[in-house]
């Protein structure tokens, strides 16, 4: 595969997110041939079974996102030492309709950034286990625990430290050869 579509979620919808900024970071020093785009889940609803008879047309879009990118990379914070909720709704948004599992074998790959010193290494984990349970393929090596200082990350996505930048280079990378290996393995759908 010589180019690839990434998409990432970035699991904090607020407007100073340092998750965000470290998406844009990602975004900006992608390898040649691979292209980020964000899928987006600000407006999402609050998932409800009720809602699957008439499944909303944002979660199709969603969805249809999912569907159309190589591999997934979710960004995200951590809120008491889990995901945030909004980031666990559009998970159970992806489920959805049953048997209609958007991220079975999808690569994905986990990353987050916080001030503290263990960075998100809590909610990845938590986040590990459900994409372990919908059946992802996730990206183990090198684990994306990044700690943020004042300044780390320019909201346009430069990283001004040239270590953080080295590391989040070979993130990509290990998560690029991942995706090459589904890709190889996929089977073409019968016409």
């Amino acid at each position: 595969m010589s180019e690839r579509t990434i998409g990432y979620i970035v699991g904090s919808i607020s407007s100073t997110s340092i998750n965000r900024r470290l998406a844009k970071s990602l975004e900006r020093l992608a390898p040649e041939g691979t292209t980020l785009v964000e899928i987006p889940i600000a407006d999402l609803p609050f998932y409800s079974p009720d809602m699957d008879a008439d499944f909303p047309q944002v979660a199709l879009d969603f969805k249809q996102a999912i569907a159309d990118v190589d591999g997934v990379i979710i960004v995200t914070p951590e809120y008491s030492r889990s995901i945030p909720g909004v980031l666990k709704n559009a998970l159970d948004w992806s489920v959805r309709p049953y048997g209609q599992a958007s991220f079975n074998g999808k690569p994905t790959a986990v990353i987050g950034t916080s001030g503290g010193g263990i960075a998100t290494a809590a909610a990845q984990q938590h986040l590990k286990a459900i994409l372990s349970h919908m059946n992802a393929p996730t990206l183990g090596q090198p684990e994306g625990y990044v700690q943020t200082t004042p300044g780390l990350f320019s909201e346009t996505g430069e990283v001004t430290d040239d270590a953080t930048a080295a590391f989040l280079v070979a993130y990509l990378d290990a998560f690029a050869a991942l995706v090459e290996r589904y890709a190889s393995e996929r089977v073409p759908a019968a016409a």
